[in-house]
């Protein structure tokens, strides 16, 4: 898409690039952010300095990846949905494992998360906080400083606490969502775009299949 303006002078042209190109990716004090071909960093998603994104991860609009201050590891197969937080005090890494999944407006504070685990939508996960592999946290749980959670636990509250181990039906479930989004980098890529919105519903509109559950309807089947 070309934009031509001509306020003072001789005709200038704008080139908008896809939606793709188009990140808040921004270099700090000699630090460039690192982000692999086939993750989708969404152009309104900010990511700052020393930060490395692996392969197929997601980060989804209004994400803060911040790594002005220390560095943010983000392995392969992740997800950072919208809304979140990455940060941390100074000289702090703060490190995603592969398969880590961020859920909707969530804070990650100079934390480590474990491989496959679950952050809960708005949940708060405060410094040196270290959360073992294939661990779940419930919606709204703050876990405070220096906490250790160990692998496969159920953490609920605020304060966190565990209620219980997670199951191998629970972490299937978690697994199957977690891969839902690890396709949707390359869907992204090829199918995202800007557009004008339509003033009426298509009468074609095609549905979209419901191909994933909340673990409260899959636990009753």
């Amino acid at each position: 898409m070309v934009i031509s303006c001509a306020p003072i002078g001789p005709l200038i042209a704008i080139h908008l690039s896809p939606i793709t190109d188009r990140h808040m990716t921004y270099e700090f004090n000699g630090f460039r952010p690192v982000v692999h071909e086939s993750a989708f960093v969404h152009p309104q998603a900010a990511v700052t300095g020393n930060v490395v994104i692996g392969g197929d991860v997601y980060i989804g609009p209004g994400a803060a990846i911040r790594g002005d201050w220390g560095s943010i590891i983000i392995e392969d197969g992740c997800n950072v949905q919208e809304n979140c937080t990455v940060h941390m005090f100074p000289g702090v890494t703060v490190l995603l494992k592969e398969g880590a999944h961020i859920g909707h407006g969530a804070i990650i504070h100079g934390a480590t998360i474990g491989k496959n685990c679950l952050i809960g939508m708005n949940s708060v996960v405060m410094d040196n906080v270290e959360i073992g592999d294939e661990c779940i946290i419930g919606a709204l749980c703050f876990i405070k400083a220096d906490t250790q959670i160990p692998a496969r636990s159920l953490v609920v509250g605020n304060p966190g606490k565990i209620i219980k181990q997670v199951s191998d039906e629970m972490i299937a479930w978690k697994t199957k969502g977690t891969a839902l989004y690890q396709q949707l980098p390359a869907e992204c890529h090829t199918s995202l775009q800007p557009c004008d919105p339509l003033r009426e519903i298509p009468v074609d509109r095609p549905q979209q299949m419901a191909i994933y559950d909340t673990w409260e309807k899959i636990k009753l089947k």
